[in-house]
C-alpha cells in the first residue's frame, strides 16, 4: 500500500477537485490518503471529511508538521507529498510510482504550465523560467513527489523550514531522480504580477532558510547552489527570440529579491499565491462530491 500525504491550509477552493482526482486513480496497489489539515478557518477539514480518506485537523500552521502528522498516519510506501492544489490526471499516480525502482528513489511527473488569462509580465516571466535547466533534474515545481521507502528512510523528520520541495531534492542524486515524463500535472501560475511576486518572495526566503540551516549545520542538507546567469546562458543566449520574455523575468526576479531581503519573518511560511484559489472558488473548486 502507498500514501498520499496533503498538508492544507485553507484550502476550501480546491481540495475537493484534488481528491476527487486522487480517489478516481487506478493502480494496482491500494493508496491510502491522507489530508494534514493545519490552521485552518475555512471549509477545507469539512470538506476532505466527506471523502473515504484520513483527515487530521491541526490547530497550527505551518507546512513542516503537517507534513510530519501526515507521514506518522500514513500506512505504506512508497510515499507521495502532493501540494491540494494539483490535480493529478488520471493514470498519473501509477505512473509516478512505476517509475521509482532499486535506483530511482524519487519520481515526480513532468509539468505544464496553465498561462491562459495570465497578466503578459507573468507570461514572460514563465517563459524564462519554464526553460531554466534546474527544471530538468529538479524535484521542486510540480506539486507532486513520490518517494520509495529507501528515499524516505534517508531522512528523519521535515525540518521547520519553507521550502520542503527544496529540502527533498537536496536528499538525492540526480542519478536517483526519475520523471515520468508521459504523464503531466497542470501548475497554475499566478494571475497577476503581484501575485507572482508573492509566490516567488515566498520562494526565496524558503531557499535562504535552508541554505542557511544547512551552512551552520542545523540541518544536513546538500542545497544545490542557486545559478544567476542560468537565464542568459542557457535560455536567452541560445533562444535570442526569448530576449524580449526576459525583461519581465529579470524585472520581476530583482522586484521579489529586494522584497524577500526586506522580511525574513515567519509570518511568510505559508505565503503564496492566493489568485490560483480565488478563481477556483469562483468556478466551485471548493464544492466536493
Amino acid at each position: 500500500m502507498s500514501s498520499v500525504v496533503i498538508a492544507a491550509h485553507n484550502e476550501e477552493a480546491v481540495i475537493g477537485a484534488c481528491l476527487d482526482a486522487l480517489l478516481g486513480q487506478t493502480t494496482s496497489e491500494p493508496v491510502h490518503i491522507v489530508v494534514s489539515a493545519n490552521g485552518c478557518v475555512d471549509k477545507t477539514v469539512e470538506i476532505a471529511r466527506r471523502y473515504a480518506v484520513t483527515v487530521l485537523d491541526r490547530p497550527e500552521p505551518g507546512k513542516a508538521a503537517a507534513l510530519n502528522a501526515g507521514d506518522d498516519a500514513a500506512e505504506g510506501f512508497p510515499r507521495i507529498y502532493l501540494d491540494a492544489d494539483i490535480i493529478v490526471p488520471p493514470g498519473g499516480l501509477e505512473a509516478v510510482l512505476r517509475r521509482l525502482g532499486p535506483e530511482t528513489l524519487v519520481a515526480v511527473p513532468a509539468r505544464r504550465l496553465d498561462l491562459r488569462d495570465r497578466a503578459w509580465p507573468v507570461r514572460g516571466f514563465y517563459a524564462i523560467n519554464e526553460r531554466l535547466p534546474a527544471y530538468t533534474n529538479g524535484l521542486f515545481g510540480r506539486g507532486m513527489i513520490a518517494v520509495s521507502a529507501d528515499g524516505r528512510a534517508r531522512f528523519g523528520r521535515f525540518p521547520h523550514v519553507v521550502a520542503d520541495d527544496l529540502f527533498l531534492d537536496s536528499q538525492f542524486s540526480d542519478a536517483e531522480k526519475g520523471e515520468a515524463s508521459d504523464v503531466a500535472v497542470v501548475v497554475e501560475a499566478p494571475y497577476t504580477t503581484r501575485d507572482l511576486v508573492r509566490r516567488l518572495v515566498r520562494v526565496r526566503r524558503g531557499n535562504a532558510e535552508m541554505r542557511a540551516a544547512g551552512g551552520t549545520g542545523e540541518i544536513e542538507v546538500n542545497v544545490r547552489r542557486a545559478d544567476r546567469w542560468a537565464w542568459l546562458r542557457d535560455v536567452v543566449v541560445p533562444h535570442p527570440r526569448l530576449v524580449f520574455p526576459a525583461v519581465p523575468y529579470l524585472a520581476i526576479t530583482v522586484w521579489a529579491a529586494l522584497q524577500a531581503r526586506r522580511s525574513r519573518t515567519r509570518a511568510a511560511q505559508w505565503g503564496r499565491d492566493e489568485s490560483t484559489r480565488r478563481i477556483a472558488a469562483t468556478d466551485g473548486g471548493g464544492d466536493a462530491s
